[in-house]
């Protein structure tokens, strides 16, 4: 995606499916242009910058995230210098704005001294007649103006054009009338009146024009440099990953290998100290895995065969001998860095409003400048031409949009960071600003609670039948299905060396259970709701399956030909860090609430233990999107965490959707917050990261307000009347140039919550 330089408009293909870098043709849709070019997103670089690009480099305006393009450039709404979506670790940190900026600052300085010398104390220096001061103010002043501030005035001229009116557009306005002015003023003096005349002659605004450039590149130079600090957490991400991995080839043989070489299947060695190159699974050694970079968990994790380890962790101690499962961009770390990057870019509901007042801003502030010198003029005696001109200049100096539109996209841009360090991965804006006012959380128990992990305990065997046959044919018939209680039941069986046999027409019903035929016969493997469809009584082995789920267990009955055939129980230990997270979330005020698709007497045994004593049971996934409904109808603001296929209807219709990153993909993708470890203490440091984070936008965008509907009308000339106050325009530049610097370095504390 591109945009127009000249309307700054998204460029969009004519085929929704065309690709981006393929030569498909573009045309400028949203302004209905009828001019088509082929669609090379470096055409809008300059052709001296083309050659140092990287090819596929995308970047944004932090200001308005939908302007993107690849390639360098200026932001065609607002001015501003636009960033890589990704910063490149592997090159210099392009710092090219900054240093132009730095150069531009120091070299106009010594001038801008002169300058302000010159008009503040020239008068004293008796050798110095009016004319001479005049005139040498006017030459010094001149490169400061056309080559330092000479950026600023293209800018403007570019907002201009685009009808995008910004910053730059009224420092382009302020400078150039006092500079313009001050020039007619010293080649054609005689065009003023008397009035004009100070200190031997007509007064001239060139200290204030220099000194507004260079004050206005120092706040460029400190805004740059705090900007830059707000990608640090995506510069920490990226670094994170190895160069090399350590291959086994097919003889034996080992050799080191860039990252880019490994592929899905590769036998990998991890040696102690070194990191994981890729995501994978253990099939030689133990270890313990410093997982803190990406989880936030402080200790080390034992690694063992047949666990799962994540590409980017450390390893501490022993030797590890893993099997490549994702690479590249599968990768949960490459996972994390996309999604921080995303949400980074995205906006906050609460920027609406500052959209809406920029919109109008710059207008407002021109026509205030206008009626400020008009007024003075007509209104203010001899002097009031003088004051009219100071003041305008100061109304549209001492004002700045950018705070404005930098208020929310900077505290975002660092709460986002600082969450994914915790391992919390925010999909957007809106989650960050929502999840604040979460006060129901429904919470899965399998994986969300529990381990996920469950581990097969017995299987009860009706009469006629075995416990080793029950278990058989219930592993045979779950090979299919990719619940963690159907791993637990195959495992097992593979473990006390049954034979599986192949499981035909298989089905799954999500959340109760599934079927299929096994030799021959139509099996049916599930809950008491399972069963209740298939019309097959329970009874027989309803005390000992009571008995059972009393213990905590999750028991499934197996049924075939209508007849009841066992019963198999399958346990999932509490994790560890569950009864912290629900005390800390029940301290925060949420009402906490289960709901399983496991059996109401199991779900009532593990809420007891943990203090939940809102629960259900049996419920199938249209049931949880129900119970999300039915919560949000009676006014609750709801926060839906799970893990498996069957929640992803709820997490998508919940007000915040919270997925564990040790659950499925589907799930993930349907929620707007993912806790990398899968650990609910997330949930509570998730909260507290948004109360921040908003309380954060609050005080940038009243400052940003605040600071604009005090200065405007100060620097119009309001205290005038009652204190005799005007301000200067130099200082009008001064504040204009820190209240930039002020929304970033205060975005910035949020690191440190």
């Amino acid at each position: 995606m591109a945009i127009d330089p000249v309307c700054g408009m998204t460029v969009k293909p004519e085929s929704p499916h065309a690709s981006d870098l393929e030569g498909t043709h573009y045309r400028f849709c949203s302004k209905k242009c009828k001019t088509k070019f082929d669609a090379d997103p470096r055409r809008f670089l300059d052709p001296k910058q083309e050659e140092n690009v990287p090819a596929g480099t995308e970047y944004v305006c932090p200001m308005h995230p939908e302007v993107r393009q690849f390639g360098p450039g200026i932001c065609p709404k607002c001015g501003m210098t636009l960033e890589p979506v990704l910063p490149d670790l592997e090159g210099e940190e392009d710092d090219s704005e900054y240093l132009d900026f730095h150069r531009r600052f120091w070299g106009s300085l010594p001038l801008t001294i002169i300058v302000v010398v010159l008009a503040m104390v020239g008068h004293r220096i008796g050798s110095l007649s009016p004319a001479i001061r005049t005139w040498g103010e006017m030459l010094l002043s001149a490169p400061i103006i056309l080559w330092a501030g000479g950026p600023f005035f293209v800018r403007g001229w570019q907002s201009v054009v685009q009808r995008s009116p910004n910053m730059w557009t009224l420092i382009g306005l302020g400078t150039g009338a006092a500079f313009a002015y001050s020039v007619v003023a010293t080649l054609a003096p005689g065009l003023f009146p008397a009035s004009f005349e100070a200190h031997g002659r007509i007064g001239v605004y060139f200290e204030a024009a220099a000194v507004i450039v260079s004050l206005t590149l120092l706040g460029q130079m400190l805004e740059l440099r705090a900007r830059s600090q707000t990608s640090a957490a995506i510069k920490s991400l990226l670094g994170l990953a190895p160069k090399t991995a350590r291959r086994i080839n097919p003889d034996g043989t080992e050799e080191d290998v860039p990252l880019a070489h490994v592929h899905v299947g590769d036998t990998l060695r991890v040696r102690p100290g070194e990191k994981v190159p890729v995501d994978g699974e253990v099939i030689e050694g133990s270890s313990a895995v410093d997982e803190a970079m990406l989880t936030g968990e402080p200790l080390p994790v034992t690694k063992r065969p047949q666990d799962k380890v994540i590409g980017a962790t450390l390893n501490t101690s022993g030797s590890l001998v893993i099997r490549a499962e994702k690479v590249g961009s599968r990768t949960v770390l490459a996972q994390i860095v996309q999604m921080v990057a995303q949400a980074q870019r995205s906006k906050a509901p609460m920027q609406r409003l500052a959209d809406v007042v920029a919109g109008y801003f710059v207008i407002g502030v021109v026509a205030i400048a206008l009626s400020s010198f008009f007024a003075w003029g007509l209104l203010g005696g001899e002097q009031g031409w003088v004051f009219g001109l100071i003041n305008g200049v100061s109304v549209l100096i001492i004002a700045c949009p950018c705070a404005l539109g930098l208020a929310t996209p900077m505290s975002i841009m660092v709460a986002t960071g600082k969450a994914a360090t915790q391992g919390i991965l925010f999909r957007d804006a809106a989650a960050i600003e929502r999840l604040r006012k979460v006060d129901t959380l429904i919470v899965d128990k399998t994986g969300t609670l529990t381990e996920g992990r469950p581990a097969f305990e017995r299987a009860v065997a009706a009469e006629g039948i075995t416990e080793d046959e029950v278990l058989h044919l219930a592993a045979s018939l779950d090979q299919g299905s990719e619940h963690p209680l159907a791993d637990a039941i195959v495992k097992a069986a593979r473990e006390r060396g049954l034979v599986l046999a192949k499981a035909e027409g298989f089905e799954s019903s999500s959340g109760i259970g599934v079927r299929g035929t096994v030799g021959g016969r139509r099996l049916v493997l599930g809950n008491g709701a399972l069963m209740a469809q298939e019309g097959v009584a329970i009874g027989a082995l309803a005390g000992m399956a009571e008995t059972l789920r009393q213990s905590g267990a999750s028991v499934m009955h197996l049924a075939a030909g209508g007849h009841l055939l066992g019963l198999l129980a399958v346990s999932d230990p509490v994790k560890a860090s569950t009864a912290e997270a629900l005390a800390a979330l029940r301290q925060a005020g949420l009402r906490v609430i289960m709901a399983t698709g496991d059996g109401l007497t199991t779900a009532k045994a593990v809420g007891q233990r943990l203090g939940i004593d809102e629960v259900y049971g049996e419920v199938k996934p249209a049931d949880k999107l129900a119970l999300v409904d039915r919560l949000q109808q009676e006014g609750g603001v709801v926060a839906m965490a799970g893990d498996g296929i069957n929640d992803a209807p709820a997490l998508a219709k919940a007000d915040v959707g919270i997925a564990m990153g040790t659950g499925t993909d589907v799930a993930m993708n349907s929620a707007q917050i993912t806790l990398v470890k899968g650990d609910l203490r997330g949930i509570a440091r998730a909260r507290l990261l948004s109360v921040a984070t908003v309380g954060n936008m609050r005080q940038n965008l009243g400052f940003a307000f605040l600071y604009n509907a005090l200065g405007v009308p100060i620097a119009a000339g309001i205290l005038y009347p009652a204190f005799g106050l005007v301000l200067s325009p130099i200082i009008a530049a001064a504040a204009m140039s820190l209240s930039s610097v002020s929304v970033v370095g205060n975005a910035l504390r949020l690191r440190g919550v």
